[in-house]
């Protein structure tokens, strides 16, 4: 990055992927300007994204298909030229201090890969509680040692090598409101019933009952949701129909194939579709 040519390499590049995030993508990008590089790889999006990212000094690329949040980072990952790489979502900022000590870790780094904490909001506040907090990934790591999984949702960074964990956080604003949780709820949960009848699993009645109930205790209770007050009730209570939606997709996948036979890729829409269960069209957000 130009602005950056004249202060001393940190061996740093910065990859995100997009899809449609005008909204987001400037904020993201002004946090990481400490970089050596920062590669944007867009889903080809129909909004401003693009143009934001190269103002901000991005290198832009496009792809036209969608393989899949797996698939899609590690071809932002093959771009990277530097020894190390952060990778970022569009909805999340590094912080001064993670800056600070990104910058400090990489001057004489311990390990080959580190997760980093991120403190999400949802509709105005800060939540400390419900499985949100403090919710650590793999970013930052040695580009030569580390990949992301082969999955279309729910991905991770695999390291090749010894990972730590740095003190400071992302910040992360992952839906503008309550309606966006509720549409990528339903699209993600159209990917998890694929990927669980992929691998073989069968579910009835009881079973995504007892999933959706599960889910709302663990989260509500003993992730201490309702700490986080009226919101931590509505965070519990979306993730028990998000498992609720996972599991009656699967349930009609289940119903839809014999064991034997395979389940295409759009099939889960397909089968949602006919029972009223409506899929979101595709837009690359973070989790």
């Amino acid at each position: 990055m130009e602005a950056n040519a004249s202060r001393q390499s940190l061996g740093l590049s910065v990859i995100i992927i997009t899809k449609n995030e005008a909204s987001r993508i400037g904020e993201c990008l002004a946090s990481v300007q400490f970089a050596d590089e920062v590669i944007v790889l867009d889903g080809c999006s129909t909004d401003a994204t693009a143009e934001i990212a190269r103002a901000h000094g991005a290198q832009v690329h496009q792809a036209a298909d969608w393989p899949g949040f797996g698939p899609q980072k590690n071809r932002a990952l093959a771009l990277a030229t530097q020894p190390w790489v952060l990778s970022i979502d569009a909805d999340e900022r590094v912080t001064p201090e993670l800056q600070a000590e990104i910058v400090q870790t990489l001057a004489e780094p311990a390990y080959d890969g580190y997760q980093i904490a991120r403190l999400s909001e949802f509709c105005g506040k800060k939540i400390h509680h419900s499985g949100w907090w403090p919710d650590y990934v793999v970013r930052l790591f040695r580009r030569e040692l580390g990949a992301f999984d082969d999955v279309p949702v729910h991905e991770q960074v695999l390291v090749r090598g010894r990972v730590g964990k740095l003190k400071s956080w992302f910040l992360h604003f992952p839906f503008d409101d309550l309606a966006a949780l509720v549409t990528k709820i339903n699209r993600y949960s159209s990917d998890a019933a694929q990927m669980m009848a992929l691998k073989g699993r069968r579910v009835g009645v009881f079973g995504l009952i007892k999933h959706s109930v599960w889910t709302f205790i663990r989260i509500y209770l003993l992730r201490r949701g309702f700490l986080d007050g009226r919101h931590g009730f509505v965070l519990a209570v979306t993730a028990a129909s998000g498992s609720f939606l996972r599991y009656s997709k699967l349930m009609f996948l289940n119903e839809a194939h014999p064991r034997s036979q395979p389940v295409g890729v759009n099939e889960v829409n397909q089968s949602a579709q006919s029972r009223s269960v409506q899929p979101s069209p595709e837009r690359s957000t973070s989790k």
